[in-house]
This record gives structure tokens, C-alpha cells and sequence, in this order.
């Protein structure tokens, strides 16, 4: 009987141990971007009311900038998939930055809501990056355009560099409805 009890408990440590040798296959996150071909109305209500309150801001600010960093010789059409990804979480990385630390008290109630959508995109496109293209190499035509961003971010003020991923938000909306439409953007 002892030896019974013995034989029972060393098959139930014996199978843990297998089980445990053995990694568990957990369930891979989807990449899915089709939600944001067509975003919510209510989040692009958000977005627009956001910018059109920067405008007004900078109305009445003496604000110089003459950084052109939205304004590229290529379309975002003309790069594959996972340069379009990568694109949009660059410019999401700036934008969410900058509403992140906006420089006017104003603008930081009318932010939060544009706030949360941007991030739950940038975490949506990270998601989509690493499952899909986890060692992708940007084309010539990305590369030189984050290098341009790269400079910017050093020297351009942080107002210059809000008010240029404000007043290009629709654009960069524009290049994640592209990155989301897949093949199929034009």
C-alpha cells in the first residue's frame, strides 16, 4: 500500500515536471488596424475641436516656426505596409508627446480625450510591428524622413514642434486610415 501511494505521488511530480518543460503556447495578439480606416465620429470630434483650439491659441501668440516636417515629396501610398506602420507610429510618437506637455494650460483639458485615442492607436500599430515585421528595415524615403524628424525634436522649440503635429493631424489620421487599408490604399 505504501509503495502504491509512493508510485501515485512520483507519476504527479514526474507530469508537472513534463508539463513545465514544455513552454505553454499562449494565444498571439491579431494585428487588426481596421477599425481605424473609419474612426469613431466621436473621436474625430475630439481631434477636430483639439485643433481648431490650438488655432485659435496661436492666433493670438507671436509663435515663429519654419519647420516643414508634414510636408514630404512622397505620398504615403507609395510605402509598403510596414513602412506605412512605422510612419504613423513615428508621428504618433511626436504627437503624443507634445499633447502629452502641451505649453499652454489651455490646451491641456481639450487634449486628454485625443490623447487616450492616439495612444490606444500607437499601441495597436506597436502591436502590428512586432507580430508582422518584428526586424523591419525602413525604405531610403522613411529612413530620411525620421532622420528629419530626428532633427527636428533637437532643434526645433517645443511649441514649433506642437504646432506642427497639431495643425498636421488630419494627416497623419490620413497616413493610419493608409497604414489600416493595407494593400488596398492608394
Amino acid at each position: 500500500m505504501v509503495g502504491y501511494g509512493v508510485t501515485v505521488i512520483l507519476v504527479g511530480i514526474l507530469g508537472a515536471l513534463v508539463v513545465d518543460a514544455f513552454p505553454r503556447v499562449t494565444p498571439k495578439k491579431s494585428c487588426s488596424l481596421s477599425k481605424y480606416q473609419f474612426p469613431a465620429p466621436s473621436e474625430l470630434k475630439a481631434v477636430r475641436r483639439m485643433k481648431e483650439q490650438f488655432e485659435e491659441i496661436m492666433l493670438l501668440t507671436n509663435r515663429k516656426c519654419n519647420t516643414r516636417l508634414f510636408h514630404r515629396k512622397w505620398n504615403t501610398a507609395e510605402l509598403s505596409v510596414a513602412d506605412r506602420i512605422t510612419l504613423v507610429e513615428a508621428e504618433l510618437d511626436l504627437t503624443i508627446t507634445m499633447l502629452t506637455n502641451p505649453t499652454t494650460q489651455r490646451m491641456a483639458e481639450t487634449c486628454q480625450q485625443p490623447l487616450a485615442f492616439l495612444n490606444q492607436v500607437r499601441e495597436d500599430l506597436r502591436d502590428c510591428l512586432a507580430l508582422e515585421v518584428p526586424s523591419h528595415q525602413p525604405s531610403g524615403k522613411l529612413r530620411h524622413w525620421l532622420q528629419k524628424l530626428e532633427t527636428a525634436k533637437k532643434k526645433e522649440t517645443p511649441g514649433c514642434l506642437e504646432a506642427s503635429a497639431i495643425l498636421h493631424i488630419f494627416q497623419i489620421l490620413n497616413d493610419l486610415r493608409c497604414a489600416a487599408q493595407r494593400e488596398d490604399c492608394t
